[in-house]
């Protein structure tokens, strides 16, 4: 049965899930949201799974070992046979400064070494074009295969024996072999030798960027790998940060609740660049804030939406794969998001969140400007318009809309740091402005969000519900921790949604009826909530329940079955990676306790 038990590689341009038996099993081209060429984790239709994967296995195998190489997203494979050859494979994306410019091709590298022995290995590549619908055309050479895909072909270079690979033959591993599936053209240059510098050089660039991360004393090495992932979830060309790597793993068993997370969310990358902020990773911020500059001279002044495409594309028309049975064979398998065409207000403070530190950062190559203060103010002018408009929400309700408090006080907060980045720029006027709309926008949440019965704040205006995303009024500074109206709301929301060493996002029916999962990102902020009452022990371990959940690759997807703890959901998905570290900062010992 699969699992989620994938270790994601990449470049920030391409990336591929490997299975714990060395098979790519997921990965798009040219792109995160493009056709996936390696789709068996979705169950190619009447194929037997052998469509849509690269797979390397060794004849009589025993054990397979699998990690990381330190502080890198190289996946070593140590795969040992029965009579105890050994064989390792390294499999990366290359990703390095060339020419004074990043290096990162829609390219894949496998380098596969025996160890002991002389392991006798398979090697089958067969890719799918048109989401899994059929076999990619393949032709060949001396030394090379090409797959006739779109919107490109690619091609496989290898010192390895053409033949054997085109017919999945086995042969005996007495030497290092190496391949590399890219761009479809001549590979200048000895491949053996190419490649193994780019292992190098890879390594040297990943472990270059870790160095310079500003992590926790405490569970360094989770933090370190959440850190590392997040970056692979930003497509470098743009700025833009996806949801997650994959399309359409369900959210609970048979759920329907499939859905393409391969795009870029204004709320989830606003959360990804905060806590790759606390880290110091400005690159990610950097890269980011170009691409929201970018929305918002399309958007004019005008709407905003949830997502784009990582290109910047606004629609994304929502349907489904009818080459793909699904993971598990629970359908459906959607590309795009319908949720482009939904009204979420809380995406215009979220830019305006990520967007004021680069008015006060004295470390960014580019600092804002009064103009870019100009233009962000339109946004703000959106924010104030709507802070007390009925929305979808955060959690996308696709049939019912409300006037939620979590989108009304990120309205609040767009005009709050509005007011703040006008003072840093020397602009009273403008400070005085957006100072007094916060203010009104306090109020009036203060008014309609307060449910008197029960002494707290509720979830949408004049009602009672419970989500928790109420947990964020602090993270917003909308209200202190020690503030009783917040200790109350925090009571309700753990009464009503905290199922042991689980947070439900929300306990009431949806769409798709009641939650079957909890939210991981819901359970971190369950962690903070518990740390800011005084509840450290509490929170420390519940912190430490979380990591135990961890895959072998040390990620988390979206959801878990708070019956069994299974993992379901999208995978690796940055909100959860977001908790990870920010509750790793948040309850860490300092430093000067070794010191």
């Amino acid at each position: 049965m699969k699992d989620l038990s994938l270790w994601p590689i990449g470049n920030c341009q391409v990336s591929a899930l490997v299975d714990r038996e060395a098979g790519f099993v997921w990965g798009c081209a040219p792109r995160v949201d493009g056709d996936p060429l390696f789709c068996s984790l979705l169950d190619p239709k009447g194929d037997g799974g052998a469509r849509g994967e690269w797979r390397i296995t060794v004849e009589n195998q025993a054990k397979i070992e699998q990690s990381y190489l330190r502080n890198t997203p190289i996946l070593s494979t140590r795969i040992t046979d029965a009579d105890g050859a050994v064989a390792e494979i390294f499999d990366f994306c290359p990703r390095f400064e060339r020419s004074g410019r990043m290096y990162r091709p829609v390219g894949w590298v496998r380098i596969v070494r025996p160890v002991s022995g002389a392991p006798r290995i398979r090697v089958s590549l067969n890719p799918a074009s048109g989401w899994g619908a059929e076999d990619a055309e393949r032709t060949s050479g001396t030394n090379h295969v090409r797959y006739l895909l779109k919107p490109q072909p690619l091609r496989l270079t290898t010192d390895a024996p053409v033949g054997h690979v085109l017919e999945g033959r086995a042969f005996r591993l007495e030497r290092a072999q190496h391949f590399y599936l890219g761009p479809d053209e001549p590979f200048v240059g000895n491949v053996s030798h190419t490649l193994a510098a780019w292992l190098h050089q890879t390594a040297d660039e990943w472990r270059g960027w870790v160095r310079g991360l500003a992590i926790p004393l405490e569970w360094q090495r989770a933090v370190i790998r959440a850190a590392i992932t997040l970056k692979l979830c930003q497509h470098e060309e743009t700025g833009a940060i996806v949801a997650a790597l994959t399309t359409s793993i369900p959210e609970a068993a048979n759920s329907g609740r499939n859905w393409d997370y391969r795009y870029c969310w204004i709320r989830d990358a606003y959360y990804t660049v905060q806590a790759l902020n606390r880290l110091g990773a400005l690159d990610v911020l950097e890269n980011y804030l170009g691409y929201l500059r970018n929305i918002v001279d399309d958007a004019q002044g005008g709407h905003i939406q949830p997502l784009y495409a990582v290109s910047g594309e606004p629609k994304l028309e929502e349907r489904e794969a009818e080459g793909l049975a699904g993971y598990r064979g629970m359908g459906p398998v959607r590309i795009g998001n319908a949720a482009f065409t939904q009204i979420q207000h809380d995406a215009y403070g979220q830019i305006v969140l990520s967007n004021v530190q680069a008015f006060i950062d004295e470390r960014l190559f580019r600092k804002a400007t009064e103009a870019d203060f100009q233009a962000l103010e339109r946004v703000g002018e959106r924010a104030w318009e709507v802070h007390d408009q009925p929305d979808a929400g955060l959690w996308e309700y696709r049939t019912r809309s409300a006037v939620h408090t979590y989108s009304s006080v990120m309205s609040w907060a767009a005009c709050d740091r509005l007011a703040s980045a006008a003072e840093v720029l020397g602009l009273p006027e403008r400070a005085a402005l957006w100072r007094e709309r916060a203010e009104a926008i306090r109020a009036r949440i203060e008014e309609a969000a307060w449910y008197a019965p029960e002494e707290r704040f509720g979830a949408t205006f004049g009602g009672g519900e419970l989500d928790a995303s109420l947990l964020q009024l602090v993270d917003m500074r909308f209200i202190a921790p020690d503030d009783p109206r917040f200790r109350a709301t925090f009571d309700a929301v753990e009464k009503g949604l905290r199922r042991g060493e689980h947070m439900l996002r929300y306990a009431a029916e949806d769409d798709f009826g009641l939650p079957e999962t909890a939210f991981n990102f819901c359970t971190f902020w369950l962690i903070e909530a518990l740390h800011l009452a005084g509840r450290e022990a509490e929170a420390r371990e519940l912190y430490e329940h979380m990591l135990g959940r961890l895959t072998p690759a040390g990620l988390l997807s979206e959801d878990t079955d708070f019956q069994t703890g299974e993992l379901w959901g999208n995978y690796p998905q940055t909100y959860s990676l977001v908790g990870l570290i920010n509750c790793a900062v948040l309850l860490s010992r300092p430093w000067s306790a070794v010191r």
